[in-house]
């Protein structure tokens, strides 16, 4: 079975590319033919590995190269760049003529199901439904995510099957004949777990609006005192690196919270670590979250919408903090950095948690639903 999975690009080092280097690898070592159609790849290589097998095509659209322009500036340009994207992905399309085609819910989205090639259609979202208003933005922007979050619910009916992370999420939906649950999976499969001993927090993901780092440094303000000899590392990329590390000199912090560039050696930085956190104003299912666990961390983070309430036991596994309550955030971090035995015991109940995300167990639902749409 030959499936194209479409997406922005996959050089950059987020959960979604993660999600589907992961998904893309394991597919085609149990037999399916894969390809990855990007379009902003620029000529750079994948962040995360690749199986050999997979194909990689890239359309050239370079959408993020009218990133943090005007709204102006946007409304000018985008309708050629999809004109471009939906004439170059058809011709793809129709050479590859896969049983399967996914959208990653990037900007092929709006037009995919329209493509005659014959395959069938499946959309996969990575963050909630309430994304777009979840960017907090004014004005003209505003207006425009409004807008656009009603078209999504348009969208999202197009498609043979649409495909969200958590129940939640699906609850905010609505009752939609195409939807399903199939959650992220855990791909850190390791006896090795955090001793937990060592005074390190970390704190992972693109250094965005949506992931909050802000309100994680002005939490740590508020324990530096308390916690002298403690670190923490915030391990990313992204359009926020200056004003993050502003926020830090600003507040005196740079001999304890360093920004540091993302490794694909990521899992000797959770066993190296005694706490993760998540400050995120919005997710989908955060793979931060599953692969700290598969090491045994305990987490602390904000109870956003979605993901974290699914897979955090608060007071069992970590700890949820209410969405903004950034001195609860604080405090919470303050109750796991400061008692080794509540960390451990944390640490225990969250490595036994991470097996509901097994690998196989999640695969398993993606390979019953393209045999499902297949054989109609």
């Amino acid at each position: 079975m030959k499936i194209v999975y479409c997406i922005a690009g996959t050089r950059h080092p987020g959960g979604m590319e993660r999600v589907l280097a992961n998904k893309a690898n394991w597919l085609v070592e149990n037999g399916y033919d894969i390809v990855i159609v990007t379009t902003d790849q620029c000529g750079m290589s994948p962040f995360f590995p690749l199986d050999e097998r997979i194909r990689c095509i890239d359309l050239n659209v370079n959408y993020e190269e009218n990133n943090g322009k005007s709204f102006a500036d946007k409304l000018l340009h985008y309708p050629l760049k999809q004109y471009r994207h939906k004439k170059r992905l058809a011709a793809v399309l129709k050479r590859e003529r896969p049983d399967v085609t996914v959208s990653m819910f990037c900007n092929d989205a709006g037009f995919i199901t329209r493509l005659d090639d014959g395959s069938k259609k499946v959309l996969e979202i990575h963050f909630s439904k309430f994304k777009r208003l979840q960017y907090g933005r004014k004005g003209l922007w505003r207006l425009a995510d409004l807008w656009r979050s009603k078209q999504d619910e348009k969208t999202v009916r197009r498609f043979d099957k649409f495909v969200v992370l958590t129940e939640e999420d699906k609850g905010y939906w609505g009752n939609f004949p195409n939807i399903t649950v199939i959650p992220n999976s855990n791909t850190f499969v390791t006896d090795q777990i955090a001793l937990l001993e060592n005074k390190k927090v970390i704190a992972v993901g693109r250094y965005t609006y949506q992931k909050g780092f802000e309100r994680l440094i002005k939490a740590w303000k508020m324990l530096v005192s308390q916690f002298p000899d403690w670190k923490l590392d915030i391990i990313g990329e992204g359009e926020e690196h200056e004003a993050l590390q502003k926020l830090i000199d600003s507040y005196r912090l740079g001999q304890q919270v360093t920004l540091v560039h993302p490794t694909q050696q990521i899992g000797r930085v959770y066993r190296n670590a005694s706490l993760l956190v998540l400050p995120s104003r919005y997710e989908g299912l955060p793979m931060v979250l599953l692969e700290a666990q598969a090491f045994g961390l305990p987490i602390v983070a904000f109870a956003c919408k979605c993901g974290p309430k699914d897979i955090v036991s608060d007071q069992e596994t970590g700890i949820l903090v209410a969405e903004g309550d950034i001195e609860g955030l604080a405090k919470g971090m303050s109750t796991v950095m400061g008692n080794e035995a509540l960390r451990k015991q944390m640490g225990v109940k969250a490595k036994a948690a991470s097996l509901r995300y097994d690998e196989d167990v999640i695969m398993k639902k993606w390979m019953d639903l393209f045999y499902q749409l297949t054989t109609k």
